[in-house]
């Protein structure tokens, strides 16, 4: 299975840094908004706590929404990438030495990003590529039960940029093992030249993010079924 569940977030209070794809994702919110009056209201549910467990598959998010004695369950779906745009994209991440490291670490590179949009991949979406639906019924989707969902997602994009990509068709196992494959295919010609050393970082970064994978996939395992999972961390 290829979807993934998010822990919910806490109650927010305050502001807080936001890094630059985020708040570009969080435009696309507002664009996708119909009214500031849902926007707001999404946004109080977003700080309160209110949304459950994120769960990203392929082109689709879904969350329960608690208002009141109500639980209202959301569905967002985003178009994915094609599997060329995809197989440009793990080029572009290979290109240069430190970019697995950083999105591994947390970090989108806006240079990566514009790379990509030149090579006509498109990551960051804009308002009209969501499409939602809410058990509420309401006639103008993303309602605020939606939009709340949709706030929340920013935030999670925002600490984890592979986020968008597995909601954009390239989860990060696929993107790993494309980059690890890709290694495996590089030509090596027996000389050590600016190629090769780079492309040695490359595979360096690459190995570092599938043992990184792995552990992580034990360390939830492990989670769970109730094991201690101290030695791990």
């Amino acid at each position: 299975m290829s979807a993934v569940t998010h822990p919910r977030f806490a109650p927010r209070r305050g502001s807080r840094p936001t890094p630059w794809w985020s708040k570009a994702v969080a435009r696309a919110v507002e664009e996708a908004a119909y009214h500031s009056n849902d926007l707001r209201a999404g946004r109080s549910l977003a700080r309160g706590g209110r949304v459950g467990a994120l769960t990203i598959d392929k082109g689709s998010l879904f969350a329960a929404v608690h208002q009141g004695d109500d639980a209202w369950t959301v569905s967002i779906a985003l178009p994915t990438l094609s599997p060329e745009a995809s197989a440009t994209f793990v080029e572009l991440v290979a290109a240069e030495s430190g970019r697995i490291a950083g999105l591994l670490a947390g970090e989108l590179a806006h240079q990566l990003v514009e790379d990509a949009e030149d090579a006509g991949v498109e990551l960051l979406p804009y308002g009209g590529e969501f499409s939602a639906s809410c058990s509420c019924d309401a006639w103008a989707q993303p309602c605020p039960h939606g939009l709340a969902v949709l706030t929340q997602l920013t935030w999670l994009i925002g600490d984890d940029p592979l986020a968008l990509l597995h909601l954009r068709g390239l989860s990060r196992e696929e993107l790993l093992a494309a980059l690890h494959e890709r290694t495996l295919r590089t030509p090596t010609n027996g000389r050590a030249g600016p190629d090769d050393a780079q492309d040695e970082a490359a595979a360096a970064d690459v190995e570092v993010g599938v043992d990184a994978a792995r552990r992580a996939a034990r360390i939830l395992a492990g989670l769970e079924q109730g094991e201690d999972v101290s030695p791990l961390l």
